[in-house]
C-alpha cells in the first residue's frame, strides 16, 4: 500500500492523496478547497470499496464547474488503484 497523488482539475482542491489497500480506501487527503466538507469526506470514504464511491460520486458537480471535489475523488481513485497494480 502506497500513497498516490492526483492533481485535481477544475475545483478549489489542488491534489488529492489517497491510500488504498486493494479495493478498499485506507486513507484520502485533500490540498485546498473547503476544509471542513473535505475532511468530513475524507471520513466517509475510510473503509469503503473505491467502486461505490465511484459509483455514488462520480459526476456530482460544484456549481458551473462541470466537477467537484467529490468528482475528483472518482478520478483520483482509479489512477490509484492503476497504479497500485
Amino acid at each position: 500500500m502506497s500513497a498516490y497523488t492526483y492533481k485535481t482539475k477544475g475545483t478549489c482542491s489542488r491534489e488529492i492523496t489517497v491510500e488504498l489497500e486493494g479495493n478498499i480506501i485506507k486513507s484520502v487527503n485533500f490540498m485546498g478547497g473547503c476544509p471542513g466538507n473535505l475532511a468530513a469526506i475524507s471520513k466517509i470514504v475510510v473503509g469503503m470499496d473505491k467502486d461505490k464511491v465511484i459509483n455514488i460520486w462520480r459526476g456530482n458537480t460544484c456549481g458551473t464547474r462541470g466537477t467537484s471535489c467529490a468528482d475528483q475523488l472518482t478520478y483520483a481513485l482509479e489512477e490509484a488503484y492503476e497504479a497500485n497494480k
